[in-house]
Protein backbone atom coordinates (compact mmCIF):
# COMPACT_ATOMS: atom_id res chain seq x y z
CA UNK A 1 0.00 0.00 0.00
CA UNK A 2 1.44 3.38 -0.65
CA UNK A 3 2.47 6.45 1.61
CA UNK A 4 -0.91 8.21 0.24
CA UNK A 5 -3.15 4.56 0.47
CA UNK A 6 -1.93 5.10 4.22
CA UNK A 7 -3.30 8.49 5.44
CA UNK A 8 -6.48 8.31 3.36
CA UNK A 9 -7.06 4.95 4.59
CA UNK A 10 -6.42 6.38 8.46
CA UNK A 11 -8.26 9.23 7.65
CA UNK A 12 -11.49 6.96 6.49
CA UNK A 13 -11.20 5.12 9.05
CA UNK A 14 -10.55 7.65 12.17
CA UNK A 15 -12.19 10.26 11.36
CA UNK A 16 -15.42 9.63 8.91
CA UNK A 17 -16.03 6.94 11.57
CA UNK A 18 -16.98 9.67 14.00
CA UNK A 19 -19.85 11.35 11.56
CA UNK A 20 -21.74 12.54 14.69
CA UNK A 21 -23.11 15.10 15.85
CA UNK A 22 -22.73 14.75 19.49
CA UNK A 23 -19.12 13.07 20.11
CA UNK A 24 -19.04 12.64 23.61
CA UNK A 25 -21.73 14.75 24.63
CA UNK A 26 -22.51 13.09 27.79
CA UNK A 27 -19.33 14.10 29.68
CA UNK A 28 -18.96 17.55 27.91
CA UNK A 29 -22.98 18.50 28.70
CA UNK A 30 -21.65 20.85 31.50
CA UNK A 31 -19.39 22.22 29.61
CA UNK A 32 -21.86 23.05 26.86
CA UNK A 33 -24.34 24.74 30.11
CA UNK A 34 -27.32 26.58 29.08
CA UNK A 35 -26.48 29.92 29.23
CA UNK A 36 -28.20 32.79 29.61
CA UNK A 37 -27.25 36.63 29.09
CA UNK A 38 -28.89 39.11 30.63
CA UNK A 39 -30.10 43.13 29.65
CA UNK A 40 -33.43 44.26 30.33
CA UNK A 41 -35.20 46.43 28.81
CA UNK A 42 -33.56 44.55 25.98
CA UNK A 43 -34.04 46.46 22.39
CA UNK A 44 -33.15 42.65 21.12
CA UNK A 45 -34.17 39.32 22.84
CA UNK A 46 -32.46 35.92 21.54
CA UNK A 47 -33.54 32.56 22.05
CA UNK A 48 -31.61 30.13 20.54
CA UNK A 49 -33.13 26.57 19.97
CA UNK A 50 -31.26 23.67 18.60
CA UNK A 51 -28.88 20.83 19.16
CA UNK A 52 -24.58 20.90 20.12
CA UNK A 53 -23.84 23.55 17.53
CA UNK A 54 -26.84 25.80 19.02
CA UNK A 55 -24.93 24.77 22.86
CA UNK A 56 -21.60 26.14 21.21
CA UNK A 57 -19.93 22.51 21.90
CA UNK A 58 -16.78 22.13 21.14
CA UNK A 59 -14.43 19.01 21.98
CA UNK A 60 -11.92 20.61 23.74
CA UNK A 61 -14.82 20.96 26.65
CA UNK A 62 -14.58 17.74 27.50
CA UNK A 63 -11.38 17.69 29.41
CA UNK A 64 -11.67 21.64 30.46
CA UNK A 65 -12.78 22.01 34.44
CA UNK A 66 -14.37 24.81 34.23
CA UNK A 67 -14.96 25.31 29.95
CA UNK A 68 -17.39 28.11 28.87
CA UNK A 69 -18.91 27.66 25.09
CA UNK A 70 -18.50 31.04 22.60
CA UNK A 71 -20.11 29.53 19.89
CA UNK A 72 -22.80 30.92 17.20
CA UNK A 73 -25.06 32.54 19.82
CA UNK A 74 -22.63 34.00 21.87
CA UNK A 75 -21.53 36.05 19.15
CA UNK A 76 -25.13 37.06 18.05
CA UNK A 77 -25.40 38.27 21.36
CA UNK A 78 -22.50 40.43 20.85
CA UNK A 79 -23.80 41.40 17.41
CA UNK A 80 -27.38 42.69 19.04
CA UNK A 81 -25.22 44.63 21.62
CA UNK A 82 -23.61 46.43 18.93
CA UNK A 83 -27.24 47.57 18.41
CA UNK A 84 -28.88 48.00 22.07
CA UNK A 85 -29.11 46.46 24.79
CA UNK A 86 -29.53 42.59 23.95
CA UNK A 87 -30.90 39.28 26.29
CA UNK A 88 -29.93 36.34 24.83
CA UNK A 89 -30.71 33.02 26.23
CA UNK A 90 -29.50 29.40 24.94
CA UNK A 91 -31.72 25.91 24.74
CA UNK A 92 -29.30 24.71 22.82
CA UNK A 93 -29.45 20.72 24.08
CA UNK A 94 -26.81 18.36 23.10
CA UNK A 95 -27.80 15.57 21.33
CA UNK A 96 -31.30 16.79 19.92
CA UNK A 97 -32.90 15.87 16.43
CA UNK A 98 -35.36 17.47 14.55
CA UNK A 99 -38.03 14.62 16.34
CA UNK A 100 -37.03 15.44 20.01
CA UNK A 101 -36.66 19.48 19.30
CA UNK A 102 -40.79 19.52 18.32
CA UNK A 103 -41.34 17.64 21.36
CA UNK A 104 -39.98 19.88 23.41
CA UNK A 105 -41.17 23.09 21.65
CA UNK A 106 -44.53 21.26 21.60
CA UNK A 107 -43.99 20.68 25.47
CA UNK A 108 -43.07 24.45 25.68
CA UNK A 109 -46.47 25.57 23.80
CA UNK A 110 -48.63 23.58 25.76
CA UNK A 111 -47.28 24.33 29.19
CA UNK A 112 -46.10 20.35 29.80
CA UNK A 113 -43.20 19.60 31.84
CA UNK A 114 -40.88 16.73 30.47
CA UNK A 115 -38.97 14.47 31.45
CA UNK A 116 -35.33 13.26 29.05
CA UNK A 117 -36.62 10.41 27.72
CA UNK A 118 -39.89 12.59 26.71
CA UNK A 119 -37.83 15.08 24.78
CA UNK A 120 -35.75 12.23 23.20
CA UNK A 121 -35.25 8.83 23.83
CA UNK A 122 -31.84 8.09 25.67
CA UNK A 123 -30.93 11.95 25.12
CA UNK A 124 -26.81 12.33 26.00
CA UNK A 125 -27.57 15.44 27.61
CA UNK A 126 -27.62 15.30 31.63
CA UNK A 127 -28.70 19.04 31.69
CA UNK A 128 -32.35 17.28 29.49
CA UNK A 129 -34.14 17.29 33.12
CA UNK A 130 -33.83 20.55 33.99
CA UNK A 131 -34.58 21.45 30.45
CA UNK A 132 -37.77 19.66 30.85
CA UNK A 133 -38.81 20.60 33.66
CA UNK A 134 -37.99 24.85 33.03
CA UNK A 135 -40.66 24.82 29.86
CA UNK A 136 -42.28 27.88 31.53
CA UNK A 137 -39.42 29.49 31.70
CA UNK A 138 -38.92 28.72 27.97
CA UNK A 139 -42.38 29.56 27.13
CA UNK A 140 -42.14 33.31 28.82
CA UNK A 141 -38.71 33.95 26.58
CA UNK A 142 -40.04 32.62 23.30
CA UNK A 143 -42.91 34.77 23.95
CA UNK A 144 -40.58 37.74 24.73
CA UNK A 145 -38.68 37.19 21.52
CA UNK A 146 -38.21 39.09 18.71
CA UNK A 147 -35.32 36.45 17.15
CA UNK A 148 -35.66 32.70 17.65
CA UNK A 149 -32.26 30.83 16.00
CA UNK A 150 -32.57 27.71 15.15
CA UNK A 151 -30.06 24.83 13.94
CA UNK A 152 -31.11 20.99 14.09
CA UNK A 153 -30.53 18.48 12.07
CA UNK A 154 -27.14 17.17 12.14
CA UNK A 155 -27.86 14.25 14.69
CA UNK A 156 -31.09 13.06 11.86
CA UNK A 157 -28.42 12.71 8.77
CA UNK A 158 -25.24 11.83 11.02
CA UNK A 159 -26.67 8.06 9.84
CA UNK A 160 -26.38 8.34 6.61
CA UNK A 161 -23.43 10.29 6.54
CA UNK A 162 -21.34 8.51 8.06
CA UNK A 163 -22.73 5.31 5.74
CA UNK A 164 -21.40 7.84 2.76
CA UNK A 165 -18.18 8.09 4.12
CA UNK A 166 -17.69 4.45 4.87
CA UNK A 167 -18.83 3.46 1.20
CA UNK A 168 -21.93 1.76 2.62
CA UNK A 169 -24.35 2.87 0.11
CA UNK A 170 -25.01 2.80 -3.62
CA UNK A 171 -26.42 5.83 -5.31
CA UNK A 172 -29.82 4.61 -5.57
CA UNK A 173 -29.88 3.61 -1.49
CA UNK A 174 -28.69 6.79 -0.96
CA UNK A 175 -30.95 8.45 -2.67
CA UNK A 176 -34.16 6.53 -1.08
CA UNK A 177 -32.64 6.89 2.56
CA UNK A 178 -32.09 10.66 2.04
CA UNK A 179 -35.56 11.21 0.80
CA UNK A 180 -36.89 9.46 3.96
CA UNK A 181 -34.88 11.25 6.15
CA UNK A 182 -35.98 14.26 4.95
CA UNK A 183 -39.50 13.75 4.89
CA UNK A 184 -39.20 12.95 8.61
CA UNK A 185 -37.03 16.10 9.10
CA UNK A 186 -40.12 18.07 7.43
CA UNK A 187 -42.45 16.75 9.41
CA UNK A 188 -40.93 17.64 12.71
CA UNK A 189 -39.53 20.85 11.90
CA UNK A 190 -42.81 21.90 10.34
CA UNK A 191 -45.08 21.37 13.51
CA UNK A 192 -42.12 22.93 15.18
CA UNK A 193 -42.38 26.26 12.81
CA UNK A 194 -45.88 25.97 13.40
CA UNK A 195 -46.11 25.84 16.95
CA UNK A 196 -43.64 28.97 17.35
CA UNK A 197 -45.30 30.90 15.32
CA UNK A 198 -48.37 30.76 17.06
CA UNK A 199 -46.50 31.00 20.20
CA UNK A 200 -45.09 34.64 18.86
CA UNK A 201 -45.90 35.52 15.37
CA UNK A 202 -43.99 38.68 15.58
CA UNK A 203 -40.68 36.76 16.26
CA UNK A 204 -38.51 36.69 13.49
CA UNK A 205 -37.09 32.90 12.99
CA UNK A 206 -33.70 32.00 11.44
CA UNK A 207 -33.35 28.55 10.91
CA UNK A 208 -29.84 26.86 9.20
CA UNK A 209 -29.46 24.54 6.94
CA UNK A 210 -26.87 21.86 7.66
CA UNK A 211 -23.46 21.66 6.52
CA UNK A 212 -21.19 18.92 5.58
CA UNK A 213 -18.06 18.34 7.38
CA UNK A 214 -15.65 15.53 5.72
CA UNK A 215 -12.95 17.09 3.59
CA UNK A 216 -12.34 15.88 -0.30
CA UNK A 217 -9.42 14.59 0.42
CA UNK A 218 -11.41 11.63 2.08
CA UNK A 219 -12.13 10.57 -1.17
CA UNK A 220 -14.22 12.26 -4.57
CA UNK A 221 -17.03 10.00 -5.20
CA UNK A 222 -17.73 9.95 -1.32
CA UNK A 223 -17.17 13.67 -0.97
CA UNK A 224 -19.37 14.61 -4.03
CA UNK A 225 -22.37 11.92 -2.88
CA UNK A 226 -22.14 14.01 1.04
CA UNK A 227 -22.27 17.34 -0.49
CA UNK A 228 -25.77 16.47 -2.80
CA UNK A 229 -27.18 14.87 0.75
CA UNK A 230 -26.10 18.76 2.20
CA UNK A 231 -27.99 20.16 -0.97
CA UNK A 232 -30.52 18.15 -0.70
CA UNK A 233 -31.30 19.14 3.08
CA UNK A 234 -30.36 22.91 2.25
CA UNK A 235 -33.63 22.49 -0.47
CA UNK A 236 -36.01 21.10 2.42
CA UNK A 237 -34.96 23.96 4.18
CA UNK A 238 -36.12 26.33 1.77
CA UNK A 239 -38.92 24.76 1.14
CA UNK A 240 -40.31 25.02 4.76
CA UNK A 241 -39.33 28.66 4.95
CA UNK A 242 -41.23 29.51 1.64
CA UNK A 243 -44.30 27.98 2.91
CA UNK A 244 -44.62 29.39 6.00
CA UNK A 245 -43.32 32.83 4.07
CA UNK A 246 -46.08 32.29 1.90
CA UNK A 247 -48.47 32.22 5.11
CA UNK A 248 -47.31 35.44 6.33
CA UNK A 249 -44.91 33.88 9.27
CA UNK A 250 -41.28 35.43 9.51
CA UNK A 251 -38.76 32.81 8.76
CA UNK A 252 -35.94 33.12 6.67
CA UNK A 253 -32.82 30.59 6.49
CA UNK A 254 -29.37 30.74 7.49
CA UNK A 255 -27.57 29.31 4.14
CA UNK A 256 -24.11 27.69 6.62
CA UNK A 257 -23.97 24.84 4.39
CA UNK A 258 -22.68 26.66 1.12
CA UNK A 259 -20.11 28.57 3.54
CA UNK A 260 -18.27 25.27 4.38
CA UNK A 261 -17.41 23.89 1.14
CA UNK A 262 -13.88 23.70 0.70
CA UNK A 263 -13.44 24.66 4.62
CA UNK A 264 -14.35 21.54 6.26
CA UNK A 265 -10.71 21.72 7.63
CA UNK A 266 -10.52 25.03 8.53
CA UNK A 267 -14.00 25.42 10.28
CA UNK A 268 -14.15 21.96 11.83
CA UNK A 269 -12.81 19.84 13.78
CA UNK A 270 -12.31 16.80 11.51
CA UNK A 271 -8.80 15.99 12.07
CA UNK A 272 -9.64 15.47 15.31
CA UNK A 273 -11.82 13.15 14.64
CA UNK A 274 -14.73 15.84 15.89
CA UNK A 275 -17.45 17.06 13.33
CA UNK A 276 -18.30 20.25 15.48
CA UNK A 277 -16.92 23.74 14.12
CA UNK A 278 -14.45 25.18 15.24
CA UNK A 279 -14.06 28.99 16.71
CA UNK A 280 -13.62 29.89 12.82
CA UNK A 281 -16.92 27.73 12.15
CA UNK A 282 -18.77 28.98 14.56
CA UNK A 283 -17.70 32.73 13.77
CA UNK A 284 -18.78 31.81 9.98
CA UNK A 285 -22.61 30.67 10.96
CA UNK A 286 -22.55 33.88 13.17
CA UNK A 287 -22.24 35.81 10.23
CA UNK A 288 -24.49 34.29 8.33
CA UNK A 289 -27.46 34.35 10.62
CA UNK A 290 -26.03 38.01 11.49
CA UNK A 291 -26.66 39.13 7.89
CA UNK A 292 -30.10 37.70 8.08
CA UNK A 293 -31.10 39.24 11.11
CA UNK A 294 -29.43 42.94 10.50
CA UNK A 295 -27.97 42.65 6.85
CA UNK A 296 -24.59 42.72 8.01
CA UNK A 297 -22.10 41.48 10.72
CA UNK A 298 -19.85 44.17 12.77
CA UNK A 299 -16.63 44.56 13.98
CA UNK A 300 -14.68 46.76 16.75
CA UNK A 301 -11.50 48.72 15.14
CA UNK A 302 -8.26 47.24 15.68
CA UNK A 303 -7.12 49.29 19.09
CA UNK A 304 -3.43 49.36 20.00
CA UNK A 305 -1.80 47.91 22.44
CA UNK A 306 -1.50 50.32 24.96
CA UNK A 307 -5.53 50.57 25.19
CA UNK A 308 -6.79 47.61 27.16
CA UNK A 309 -10.00 47.49 25.92
CA UNK A 310 -12.55 49.45 23.60
CA UNK A 311 -15.71 51.06 24.44
CA UNK A 312 -18.94 50.75 22.23
CA UNK A 313 -21.84 53.51 23.43
CA UNK A 314 -24.79 53.26 21.47
CA UNK A 315 -23.18 51.39 18.43
CA UNK A 316 -20.31 54.19 18.33
CA UNK A 317 -17.15 53.30 19.37
CA UNK A 318 -15.36 56.27 21.94
CA UNK A 319 -12.42 57.37 20.41
CA UNK A 320 -10.41 59.61 22.96
CA UNK A 321 -7.19 60.43 24.17
CA UNK A 322 -8.60 59.65 27.40
CA UNK A 323 -7.68 55.75 27.65
CA UNK A 324 -9.64 53.88 29.62
CA UNK A 325 -7.70 52.22 32.81
CA UNK A 326 -8.22 48.71 34.36
CA UNK A 327 -7.25 48.33 37.91
CA UNK A 328 -7.92 46.33 40.62
CA UNK A 329 -9.95 44.23 37.92
CA UNK A 330 -12.34 47.34 37.90
CA UNK A 331 -12.72 49.06 34.35
CA UNK A 332 -12.65 53.28 34.86
CA UNK A 333 -13.16 55.76 32.37
CA UNK A 334 -13.00 59.34 32.01
CA UNK A 335 -16.62 61.23 33.19
CA UNK A 336 -16.63 63.49 30.15
CA UNK A 337 -16.43 60.49 27.47
CA UNK A 338 -18.91 58.56 28.71
CA UNK A 339 -21.03 61.55 29.67
CA UNK A 340 -20.52 62.50 25.75
CA UNK A 341 -21.22 59.84 24.15
CA UNK A 342 -25.17 58.93 26.16
CA UNK A 343 -26.50 62.68 26.29
CA UNK A 344 -26.07 63.59 29.12
CA UNK A 345 -24.63 66.92 31.11
CA UNK A 346 -22.06 67.08 34.10
CA UNK A 347 -20.92 69.86 36.23
CA UNK A 348 -17.71 70.21 38.57
CA UNK A 349 -18.00 71.55 41.80
CA UNK A 350 -14.79 72.70 43.32
CA UNK A 351 -15.85 73.31 46.57
CA UNK A 352 -16.73 69.40 47.11
CA UNK A 353 -14.31 68.20 44.84
CA UNK A 354 -17.44 66.42 43.02
CA UNK A 355 -18.70 65.49 39.95
CA UNK A 356 -22.72 65.58 38.95
CA UNK A 357 -23.87 63.85 36.23
CA UNK A 358 -27.87 64.29 34.79
CA UNK A 359 -29.58 62.41 32.36
CA UNK A 360 -33.06 62.37 31.87
CA UNK A 361 -34.38 62.34 35.28
CA UNK A 362 -31.19 60.54 36.56
CA UNK A 363 -28.83 63.11 38.78
CA UNK A 364 -26.23 61.40 40.32
CA UNK A 365 -23.41 63.20 42.50
CA UNK A 366 -19.55 61.30 42.20
CA UNK A 367 -17.26 63.10 45.10
CA UNK A 368 -13.68 61.81 43.85
CA UNK A 369 -12.18 59.47 46.82
CA UNK A 370 -15.42 58.58 48.48
CA UNK A 371 -16.88 55.36 49.08
CA UNK A 372 -20.02 56.56 48.91
CA UNK A 373 -22.18 58.55 45.62
CA UNK A 374 -25.70 59.69 45.57
CA UNK A 375 -28.22 58.59 42.79
CA UNK A 376 -31.04 60.86 42.78
CA UNK A 377 -30.51 62.12 46.16
CA UNK A 378 -29.87 58.38 47.68
CA UNK A 379 -26.24 57.67 49.12
CA UNK A 380 -24.57 54.30 47.27
CA UNK A 381 -21.83 52.69 48.59
CA UNK A 382 -18.75 51.83 46.38
CA UNK A 383 -15.44 50.02 46.96
CA UNK A 384 -13.95 51.93 44.25
CA UNK A 385 -13.66 55.43 44.56
CA UNK A 386 -13.73 57.90 41.63
CA UNK A 387 -10.10 59.19 41.03
CA UNK A 388 -8.27 61.91 39.34
CA UNK A 389 -6.07 61.29 36.36
CA UNK A 390 -3.50 63.24 35.02
CA UNK A 391 -2.88 62.74 31.43
CA UNK A 392 0.01 65.12 29.85
CA UNK A 393 -0.88 68.82 31.43
CA UNK A 394 -4.53 67.59 31.98
CA UNK A 395 -6.14 66.12 35.06
CA UNK A 396 -9.94 64.05 33.99
CA UNK A 397 -11.98 62.69 36.92
CA UNK A 398 -12.19 59.19 35.89
CA UNK A 399 -14.89 56.92 37.58
CA UNK A 400 -15.27 52.81 37.52
CA UNK A 401 -17.78 52.35 34.25
CA UNK A 402 -20.06 50.03 36.39
CA UNK A 403 -20.81 52.39 39.15
CA UNK A 404 -21.26 55.03 36.62
CA UNK A 405 -23.75 52.64 34.72
CA UNK A 406 -25.60 51.88 37.90
CA UNK A 407 -25.98 55.45 38.80
CA UNK A 408 -27.44 56.47 35.20
CA UNK A 409 -29.10 52.86 34.62
CA UNK A 410 -27.04 52.19 32.05
CA UNK A 411 -26.54 48.71 30.44
CA UNK A 412 -22.77 47.70 30.37
CA UNK A 413 -21.67 44.19 29.37
CA UNK A 414 -18.13 42.96 28.43
CA UNK A 415 -17.24 40.38 25.78
CA UNK A 416 -13.70 38.99 27.24
CA UNK A 417 -13.33 37.37 23.80
CA UNK A 418 -13.80 40.66 21.36
CA UNK A 419 -12.38 42.93 24.58
CA UNK A 420 -15.33 45.40 24.03
CA UNK A 421 -17.14 47.13 26.66
CA UNK A 422 -20.83 47.41 25.51
CA UNK A 423 -23.07 50.37 27.25
CA UNK A 424 -26.37 50.91 26.12
CA UNK A 425 -29.16 53.27 27.68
Amino acid sequence: MSVRSVKKSHILSGVLSLILMITGAGSAAAAAGGTVQTASPASYKIVALGDSITAGFEPAMITQTNPKAYGYVDRLHEQGLFRGRTQTVNYGILGLKSEGLGHYVKAIKEGRTLAPDEIQPALADPRAAAFGQATAAAKADLLGASVIVITIGGNDVSQVMTAVAEGKVTSGSLEASVAQLLGSYKTHVSQTLTDLTELNPNAQIVIADQYQPVPKLAGAAAYEQLEQTAEAFTESVDQLAEEFTAKGAKVKVAHVAKEFVGGEISYTHIMEKDIHPNQFGYEVIAKVFAKEIWGEYLYASTRSSEVPLTIIVKGKEISSPYKPVVKNGQTFVAIKDIVTAIGATTAWDNRTNSATISSGSRKVVIPVGSKTIKVNGHNVATASPAYLNKIGKETKTYVPLALLAQGLGLDVQYSSHLKVVFINP
